[in-house]
């Protein structure tokens, strides 16, 4: 008993200063959670874990940057300061807007690779003062991000544990592994399509195809949560469930649905079409 003692002591000894509480059961702590913009993420995960990794995970228009707009749009919304480390340049200023992000709060840091947004991630997390910084790396190739060393998401939770900061990483598959406190992973259900010609045009019938993309159901699964949620109170931030979603979480649910919604932006004449969440 006195070997394990101080075999104990001597490795608390050569963590302090990095590890406050090295044999701690970190499987599931009790923390602070926003809204994530979509009841439906807010019923499966409880919200967005603050001083925590959060993994978001999903192929091609499966309703990452929905997600991705929503929670900046909520953050925003409550005067908080966001940063979006673009991995590949395409973060949309235009759809962002129109999906209700207010960019006067959003730092945009365009990254060339995949070490500048890594390195822009880990000064802006040191640095403080954002209240959600997202690492978008979803048009990175998973074979690419699997050579990422785990070490370097460790360093990215330790940062930003105990800090009011969320750090979302949106991705094609999971990489963060145990350093995520939660993960989800969205895919496309259904299309919804609709005419571009009037319903009373006689002339519907012969142009089956003409037709604009609407929107999307979006399956949202929650792979992995280490958040514990206190029964006995709503912690600061929370998002307020109604009585009908409170009572499918209730029910335990490891997956939810939500839409998207296909706007047209009016743009210097040209008509664009974005992407954001259906309200």
């Amino acid at each position: 008993m006195a070997t394990l003692a101080t075999l104990r002591l001597q490795v608390e000894l050569a963590l302090a200063g990095r590890v406050s509480t090295p044999f701690r059961y970190r499987h599931g702590e009790v923390v602070e959670t926003v809204s994530a913009g979509i009841p439906e993420i807010d019923v499966l995960a409880g919200g967005l874990p603050r001083g925590g990794l959060t993994e978001i995970c999903g192929p091609a228009c499966s309703g990452r940057t929905t997600l991705l707009l929503s929670a900046l749009a909520s953050r925003t919304a409550d005067a908080e300061v966001c940063a979006v480390i673009d991995g590949c340049d395409g973060f949309d200023p235009y759809s962002a807007e129109a999906a209700g992000v207010d960019l006067k709060r959003i730092l945009w840091v365009r990254c060339q690779n995949l070490n500048q947004a890594l390195r822009a991630t880990d000064l802006l997390i040191k640095g403080g003062g954002f209240g959600f910084i997202a690492l978008d790396l979803s048009d990175i190739a998973p074979a690419t991000l699997r050579h990422v060393p785990l070490n370097a998401w460790f360093r990215f939770r330790r940062a930003v544990e105990h800090t009011p900061t969320i750090l979302a990483v949106l991705e094609q598959e999971s990489n963060a592994k145990t350093c995520a406190s939660l993960v989800l992973q969205l895919r496309t259900e259904s299309a919804r399509w609709c005419s571009t010609l009037a319903t009373h045009n006689p002339k519907v019938s012969e142009y089956p195809f003409a037709r604009l993309l609407d929107g999307f159901v979006v399956h949202a699964e929650l792979l992995c949560s280490r958040i514990l949620f206190s029964p006995a109170r709503r912690l600061p931030g929370a998002p307020k469930l109604t009585d009908d979603l409170a009572s499918k979480r209730a029910a335990g649910s490891s997956a939810q649905y939500f839409q998207t919604k296909t706007i047209s932006l009016q743009t210097e004449g040209a008509a664009v079409f974005r992407r954001q969440r259906h309200g």
